[in-house]
């Protein structure tokens, strides 16, 4: 959509698996073209771009890798990068493949909650594969660029790491607190009444949509297993801190916490 109304591309042609999808996409003035046929779609392409759930992602890598593919940047926007750049290697020589994650997004899913401003000010974290021209780099950071965001090299490894942090986690507390006042709602229904803008605001992610964030929990499963020992080990530091009365402790970390939050510190 942004490419398509700040007329930065030639065409922008849209896939979608539904014929009303595609109407809609058109209605929405998301894409200047539309269609179910993926063939169709690549012919004449110079850049490909994946954008769905990452284990679809991987298995679309396979399917275009026995198409007769244009000369063209192939860029996918999956959420976790190891699985998808290990996939990307099987793709034609001429084709340049190029990882990539934008640093937002919505817990909204689908067309209507489509917003071309999204990316302005994001960081998008480009992942190159060792046989990814710089040409080819160049060409997605200018289009990365051209949208709003900042794009950002790193490594598939690193960047899975520290999304399972900052992005990863937060997904799965979101969860585990649904599921803890549900528990309490189960006996006491008055709950989901007292909730207000504390709670939905900590909860918000959990509203997420499912079939993205499974395939993220599969494919990032270790470093998510480390993030997840880390916090339950925090989560039982303060509840002995709690359960103890220990308030001097109790304060230095609430503390802590809130000057992180407040003031992170630089990477400068």
């Amino acid at each position: 959509m942004a490419c398509r109304q700040g007329g930065l591309c030639r065409e922008v042609v849209g896939v979608t698996r539904r014929p009303e999808t595609a109407q809609q996409a058109l209605a929405l003035q998301v894409v200047h073209r539309a269609t179910t046929q993926l063939a169709e779609a690549l012919d004449g392409a110079d850049i490909i771009v994946l954008a769905t759930p990452v284990r679809n992602i991987i298995r679309q890598i396979h399917q275009l890798g026995k198409m007769n593919l244009p000369r063209c940047l192939l860029l996918d926007l999956g959420s976790t990068k190891q699985d998808i750049v290990r996939a990307m290697e099987i793709l034609p020589p001429h084709v340049e493949p190029l990882g990539s994650h934008p640093m937002c997004g919505k817990e909204l899913s689908g067309l209507t909650a489509a917003d071309p401003a999204l990316y302005r000010g994001a960081l998008w974290v480009l992942v190159p594969l060792a046989r990814t021209s710089d040409a080819a780099v160049s060409l997605a950071s200018d289009l990365i660029s051209a949208v709003g965001a900042r794009p950002l090299l790193m490594e598939a490894a690193r960047h899975d790491q520290l999304v399972a942090a900052i992005s990863h986690l937060p997904y799965v507390l979101a969860v585990a607190l649904v599921l803890a006042v549900a528990r309490l709602g189960e006996t006491d229904a008055m709950v989901w009444q007292l909730a207000a803008s504390g709670f939905r605001d900590t909860s918000r992610l959990a509203g997420s949509d499912v079939d993205m964030m499974l395939d993220i929990l599969m494919t990032n499963r270790a470093a998510i297993g480390e993030m997840l020992a880390c916090a339950s080990s925090q989560l039982c530091h303060l509840a002995d801190l709690i359960a103890r009365g220990d308030e001097e402790s109790l304060r230095a970390l609430l503390t802590l916490a809130r000057a992180l939050r407040t003031s992170p510190p630089s990477t400068a």
